[in-house]
């Protein structure tokens, strides 16, 4: 780990400040749970390492009549276990209770979550310049790609790691971002881009702009969410496949539905001709294998990650049946 200047701002316009537009310089410092293994393999070396951890404010998780407010400072242990949550938000409380060990997830933030870079081995690796860290090839492609992505892959192969992530898309959540410009807001789902569009970890923020927040609306009447992931070592680890699932029921049918997955592609992966299959529908085996069948009708495996395609339908079958 090279050496670096560390930061303590008090507000969110100082540490933008402090941030600037160059990567390279600079970088955040949330719970550290992906920064810290960053800079000790040099996969990044800035000058400057700003600790958002003494901003006040941003560790809050508020409930009310409007919905849910998540501070991008929320250990994932808190957002797990808070009564709320598990209440009306059901997906998003089992996502962050599936993060890694319980060490990780009292230390890791539901911003860090959001905004981590990729767990491709290849890009974590210092002697790989692969395309995410400014070289040409993207070396899963023809190389160990059991973990990697089965949908929207190209030119670039990882997993994207978030299990956060799909559970605020199913939920409809808008993040706060605060930058040079001002404050913003975008949904959940729009803070990522596939690599086909733009690499370098894939994450739409522009340079500057720290997430602040994320809020979700309070849930409609009938409404019901899951988050449920297979992963290859059963205490922790990331998702092989997983999908998080809302729904509102009206009549016995779905009257509307929101699906993302994990662990399948670079971005959470919002299937939409799914949940159109799923809208209008009873809630039973025969939809969910249809929707499931849906879903990985345009997968694309690598060499070693095919069994992603059946796992997936499986995840997402069970997963839909368990809201039925």
């Amino acid at each position: 780990m090279k050496e670096f200047m560390l930061f303590n701002p008090t507000s969110l316009d100082e540490a933008v400040e402090l941030l600037g537009t160059d990567s390279s310089r600079a970088q955040l410092l949330a719970g550290g749970m992906d920064l810290l293994g960053r800079l000790k393999k040099r996969i990044d070396s800035p000058e400057r390492v700003i600790n958002l951890k003494s901003i006040p404010g941003l560790a809050d998780i508020r409930d009310s009549q409007e919905g849910l407010s998540v501070g991008a400072l929320v250990k994932l242990t808190e957002l797990a276990e808070d009564s709320a949550v598990n209440a009306k938000y059901r997906a998003l409380a089992q996502a962050a209770e599936s993060v890694g060990s319980v060490q990780i997830r009292n230390a890791g933030t539901m911003g860090g979550n959001l905004c981590q870079k990729p767990r491709c081995w290849y890009y974590r690796h210092a002697d790989f310049l692969c395309l995410q860290k400014g070289g040409t090839i993207c070396y899963a492609q023809g190389g160990e790609n059991r973990y990697h992505a089965i949908l929207g892959g190209g030119p670039c192969f990882f997993a994207h790691p978030s299990d956060l992530a799909p559970a605020f898309i199913a939920l409809d959540a808008q993040a706060r971002i605060v930058g040079p410009k001002g404050q913003r807001s975008v949904a959940v789902e729009d803070l990522y881009r596939l690599p086909i569009i733009q690499l370098n970890g894939g994450l739409a923020l522009e340079p500057g702009e720290i997430l602040a927040e994320v809020r979700v609306p309070a849930p409609k009447a009938n409404s019901r969410s899951t988050y449920l992931k297979f992963k290859e070592k059963p205490s922790f680890d990331f998702s092989l496949a997983g999908v998080a699932a809302s729904v509102v029921m009206e009549g016995g049918k779905v009257s509307a539905a929101r699906l993302a997955l994990s662990g399948v592609s670079p971005v959470p992966w919002r299937p939409l001709d799914a949940e159109k299959i799923l809208t209008g529908s009873p809630l039973n085996d025969a939809t969910a294998r249809q929707v499931a069948d849906a879903i990985v009708e345009e997968s694309v495996p690598l060499l070693h990650n095919r069994y992603k395609i059946p796992l997936t339908r499986t995840i997402v079958r069970r997963a839909l049946l368990s809201l039925a």
